[in-house]
């Protein structure tokens, strides 16, 4: 059997360069998030721009279902900590508010602005004021980066509230990004500033999660090669440390596509995210 050694760590996490028609991303996310969220206000659905904090970029969008939540999921936004803000992913609300939950989108302030374990507190935040407003069991959702920073939300040394962390039944990172080390070696370190002793800090395959945790990490399965063995990482090691996990592997679903179908109440994505 063959070594098998990374060259070219820029390459290795560079989606868009090796995704076909790559370039329809973001606008593709922006014109679904707009359409989305004009309908959700005009049903008197949706409130926008809420603080959690006292940032600039401290903000969420809530978007509630028909009738009383059974319970509320929060979103976080990947971007690789650096870029895009709640306004892009909107749509991907559809398929938990049509099942029932309301849906908690944060935002956060972005790299170099901040570091990666200075986002990792603004989220905590974000979750515990969502958790505020909705009551019920929580789940947790994020992509790529977001993955992360969910992710991040389970370990041992989390700064959520424990009365928010009781109440979490779920989490899944989507295409997250679980080992922070690796990113040290790519172009984008001059913008995350990501150290050895940070990214240790801030990487929850590195850390030990709380009790009880229940986590699926999910990823397409034609998505680079990293984010697949980073998605099997977190399973595999968290399980070891007494964690319920599962790992997906969607066919057919790259880094971009993967989410779409957190929009659709029947996909599996959101069946699984939602326990049922």
């Amino acid at each position: 059997m063959p070594l098998h050694r990374i060259a070219d760590w820029n390459d290795a996490y560079a989606n868009r360069d090796n995704i076909p028609a790559g370039e329809r991303w973001p606008q593709a996310w922006i014109a679904s998030a707009a359409e989305f969220r004009a309908r959700m206000a005009q049903l008197g659905r949706a409130l926008l721009d809420e603080r959690y904090a006292g940032g600039e970029r401290n903000r969420y969008d809530l978007f509630l279902p028909e009738g009383k939540p059974a319970g509320v999921l929060v979103f976080v936004h990947g971007g690789y900590w650096m870029a895009f803000d709640q306004t892009v992913w909107s749509h991907l609300a559809n398929g938990a508010a049509e099942r029932g939950y309301a849906v908690a989108m944060p935002t956060y302030t972005l790299c170099p602005q901040a570091r990666v374990g200075d986002i990792t507190k603004e989220i905590a935040q974000a979750i515990a004021a969502a958790a505020g407003r909705v009551a019920g069991p929580l789940f947790l959702a994020g992509h790529s980066a977001g993955g992360h920073l969910v992710t991040r939300m389970l370990c041992a040394d989390a700064s959520l509230p424990r009365e928010v962390s009781r109440r979490i039944a779920h989490v899944v990172s989507i295409s997250g990004l679980h080992d922070l080390r690796p990113l040290i070696a790519t172009r984008m370190n001059e913008t995350l500033r990501l150290d050895e002793t940070e990214a240790k800090a801030e990487s929850p395959a590195l850390l030990r999660p709380r009790d009880d945790v229940r986590l699926t990490c999910w990823v397409g399965a034609a998505e680079r090669s990293e984010f697949i063995r980073q998605n099997a990482l977190l399973a595999n090691v968290w399980v070891g440390l007494g964690a319920s996990t599962q790992r997906i592997e969607e066919p057919d679903r790259h880094h971009f596509n993967v989410i779409d179908g957190l929009a659709d109440p029947a996909h599996p994505l959101v069946r699984a995210l939602l326990l049922e």
